[in-house]
């Protein structure tokens, strides 16, 4: 089967400007990427493509039988699409998506079989420390019921089925 994930915007008043922004990305960091793939520690993937158009677009196929797990480096950090830039802006929440796809008969389109996708924010290392310390502070004030609706941290990233 073929996966593509992409780097989208989460909001929907950049999704509708999303091809602008990418643009105004390219201009400013020329040869740079959004979105690569982590070659050495991904596991059982196939054929990595990286398209040198679609900056925030990466795919490789891979055997559903056997296990199998990719790691994306995001090179972008969220406050780069923010208005102002002189520190302490919230910065514009990603979404990582996966999209899976059969093959296709002769002359069909591949077939789609699954998509799925999560919210984040990328932050440098020491503002991600910070962020996530203040995350954790903040959760651990409010009250038992109250902190049973955040979602539990975990090691990697965990997607939700798009529907």
């Amino acid at each position: 089967v073929q996966s593509v994930v992409r780097v989208v915007f989460h909001d929907r008043r950049l999704q509708y400007s999303e091809q602008q922004q990418l643009e105004g990305w390219r201009w400013s960091r020329p040869g740079d990427r959004i979105l690569d793939i982590d070659i050495p520690l991904s596991v059982g993937i196939l054929e990595p493509q990286i398209h040198p158009t679609l900056l925030n677009t990466v795919e490789f196929l891979w055997d559903p039988s056997r296990r199998t797990s990719v790691f994306v480096q995001v090179h972008c950090i969220s406050t780069e699409f923010t208005l102002r830039k002189n520190g302490g802006e919230k910065g514009v929440p990603f979404r990582i998506q996966i999209d899976t796809f059969g093959a296709g008969g002769k002359g069909d389109p591949p077939e789609h079989l699954h998509s799925a996708s999560c919210l984040v924010k990328v932050f440098k290392p020491k503002g991600a420390d910070r962020k996530q310390k203040t995350d954790r502070e903040k959760v651990e004030k409010q009250p038992a019921p109250e902190r049973e609706k955040f979602q539990p941290a975990y090691e990697s990233t965990v997607l939700a089925e798009v529907g």
